[in-house]
């Protein structure tokens, strides 16, 4: 398949995309952009890239279904499950302990990049199970990809995608159909699913866990500076970040610190 775009044409569109959302195309993934523009241009029964770069300029609408295509929507349920294991046993405990002698009892979670919902939708399967009254929850759930985010919203996945939850979990949690499975009411009820771009400074406060993971790979330094100190602000003192297995805040020049349990390592603000 011969390429879209010129090198000018690249170098015009790679520099909005970074602009807009952080997001970095290189060369190596040059192709990506270039795919996702042929598809953006027969959608709208477009000739010319120019002609499709002014409509993006021109229409919020039409930029956020282009960085909507542009992202990869990798998930799946208890993804990582060491992180998990953390969280179950390191981090709500350490957040219980905390809130014990406090009025306020709710743990509240951002999960950004929240993708179709799995990520979500596992934390709040493990905080319905392990999490005891007086102690509740929420958790917002936010994506640049509305496509995604409808799909969390519905919660419906085919059974190829519920690969790796726990049978109790299954049981407990989704109602199953002749089409596959359904999260129930009582789980959705818990997450809010809300349109993000990281690139902006989120509205909530005094969030006590932030999941980011496999994110920021797709941000430069700079980019991924900004984003981890937009968490920085939103969060609780004494709360936990947690990036992807294969990203790192080491050598960058943030307040978070380093913090290895016995079953993941993860980040904390401890002010």
């Amino acid at each position: 398949m011969s390429e879209l775009l010129t090198n000018a044409e690249f170098d015009l569109f790679r520099k909005v995309i970074y602009a807009e959302s952080g997001i970095t195309f290189s060369e190596t993934n040059r192709s990506i952009l270039d795919s996702r523009l042929k598809e953006r241009l027969r959608d709208k029964g477009m000739a010319t890239v120019q002609e499709y770069y002014n409509l993006i300029m021109s229409s919020k609408e039409e930029m956020k279904l282009l960085l909507d295509s542009v992202t990869t929507n990798l998930t799946r349920f208890f993804r990582n499950q060491p992180h998990f294991d953390a969280f179950q046993h390191y981090v709500i405990p350490h957040l219980m302990e905390q809130k014990k002698s406090s009025p306020d009892k709710k743990i509240r979670i951002w999960s950004a990049g929240c993708s179709t919902g799995e990520e979500p939708y596992t934390i709040a399967m493990i905080l319905k199970d392990i999490l005891p009254p007086p102690y509740g929850f929420e958790i917002m759930a936010s994506d640049i990809s509305l496509k995604s985010l409808m799909v969390g919203k519905q919660g419906f996945y085919p059974e190829s995608r519920i690969t790796g939850v726990p049978d109790k979990y299954l049981h407990r949690f989704f109602t199953k159909t002749p089409e596959g499975y359904q999260v129930n009411a009582d789980v959705m009820s818990t997450i809010r699913f809300d349109y993000h771009n990281l690139k902006h400074m989120p509205t909530t406060r005094n969030l006590d866990i932030v999941f980011c993971r496999n994110v920021l790979i797709y941000f430069d330094e700079a980019a991924q500076l900004e984003v981890i100190n937009h968490f920085w602000e939103a969060m609780a003192p004494h709360s936990y970040l947690y990036i992807g297995h294969s990203e790192s805040l080491f050598g960058m020049r943030t307040k978070f610190e380093f913090l290895k349990t016995d079953w993941a390592c993860l980040y904390q603000k401890n002010i």
